[in-house]
């Protein structure tokens, strides 16, 4: 063992030195020399995280949840109808174990309860019943990953903040409808933007509250009142697009 170690030792001395006596590469090449001298010094974390759906190594339950949560914004965001599948009909004609209909729902698995609470009737407005995802649980379980992949796989520009850095109610709810409201600028490839709000939990309670004001706008359409459709436009519109909250502590 001691003198395959050293005879190792001694080739890769030998490459090193061969290495750097060869002469530089030209000025073309050099960027992709960066990269990789770049991608060599940056964190592990950084380097090897997920960029895919495919790649996401976390609980798919939890992650197709949270992507069927997300398309079904497809109607108000992109204008996309959403699909409705249809039943078997086996299925329908012979109910498993021919039970009487309040026993099926008694004994409903958290899949099919979940699954039933996701193709829940959009509102007037296309949008979903519920409008803020939570993702909760120790730090490093990949929340934040989980939902800036899920973001850019719906077609979505992921657009972070910290709720916790962010301590004024004022400032809070600026930076919340800059995001939700403006477009994000990509020239041709513009993208609709998704918010991440982290560390929802370290927020003051009265951020949360302008939160919670924020995703219960009503329309302005049909203010009976003049006045009041002024106070209503200069408050904000009604939140079109996602927001995903993440926190440790539920």
């Amino acid at each position: 063992r001691r003198h395959v170690l050293e005879a190792s030792q001694q080739l890769t001395e030998i490459i090193n030195s061969e290495t750097n006596t060869e002469t530089p590469e030209p000025s073309g090449e050099a960027e992709p020399a960066e990269e990789e001298e770049s991608a060599l010094h940056c964190l592990w974390v950084d380097r090897f995280t997920p960029r895919r759906y495919v790649e996401l190594l976390s609980d798919d339950y939890t992650n197709r949840c949270l992507l069927k949560w997300l398309k079904l914004w497809d109607m108000v965001v992109f204008g996309k109808e959403k699909v409705v599948k249809k039943a078997k009909p086996s299925t329908e004609a012979h109910p498993p174990f021919h039970q009487p209909k309040e026993q099926q729902n008694k004994w409903k698995t958290k899949v099919q309860l979940t699954e039933e609470i996701l193709e829940a009737e959009l509102d007037q407005h296309k949008r979903p019943k519920y409008k803020v995802a939570l993702l909760c649980g120790p730090p490093g379980l990949g929340k934040t990953t989980l939902a800036h992949v899920i973001a850019n796989h719906a077609g979505y520009n992921a657009v972070e903040m910290n709720a916790s850095d962010d301590r004024s109610p004022d400032v809070f709810k600026t930076r919340i409808e800059a995001a939700t409201q403006m477009k994000s600028v990509l020239g041709a490839n513009e993208k609709p933007n998704c918010l991440i709000i982290d560390e929802i939990d370290g927020a003051p309670a009265a951020s949360i509250n302008v939160l919670l004001n924020i995703i219960n706008r009503k329309d302005v359409e049909g203010e009976a009142v003049a006045g009041a459709g002024r106070r209503r436009r200069r408050e904000g519109g009604l939140l079109l697009r996602p927001i995903i909250c993440i926190c440790n502590d539920q």
